[in-house]
């Protein structure tokens, strides 16, 4: 397994909103990012800055790296666009972050 990390920006005023629709994530979704092989994965938000810290392992970089292609992932992107700050084609902007340290 490898871990990762990255920030995304939420648009202020949009928590409640964000954390509404994660709550209701859509269940092929959610099997499609287990099949992709994405386990352990949290998202957490930095209310004074808006900004998202997510982490998850991943068994597979390939897998990983084929998610963008995939229509159900563009469309939770597009639905998710008004309230993230966005790539034109709506995938979140995000920032990868080096691991510096990890406790087993």
């Amino acid at each position: 397994m490898k871990r990762l990390g990255f920030t995304m920006q939420l648009k202020p005023g949009y928590a409640d909103e964000y954390k509404k629709r994660h709550d209701a994530i859509w269940p092929e979704l959610k099997q499609l990012l287990k099949e992709s092989g994405i386990h352990h994965y949290g998202i957490y938000l930095d209310a004074a800055t808006h900004t998202l810290f997510a982490t998850l392992e991943i068994e597979e970089e390939s897998r990983y790296a084929a998610l963008p292609q995939h229509p159900l992932m563009q469309r939770w992107w597009a639905y998710m666009a008004d309230i993230m700050e966005t790539h034109p084609d709506h995938s979140p902007i995000s920032t990868p972050l080096k691991e510096m340290f990890y406790l087993e």
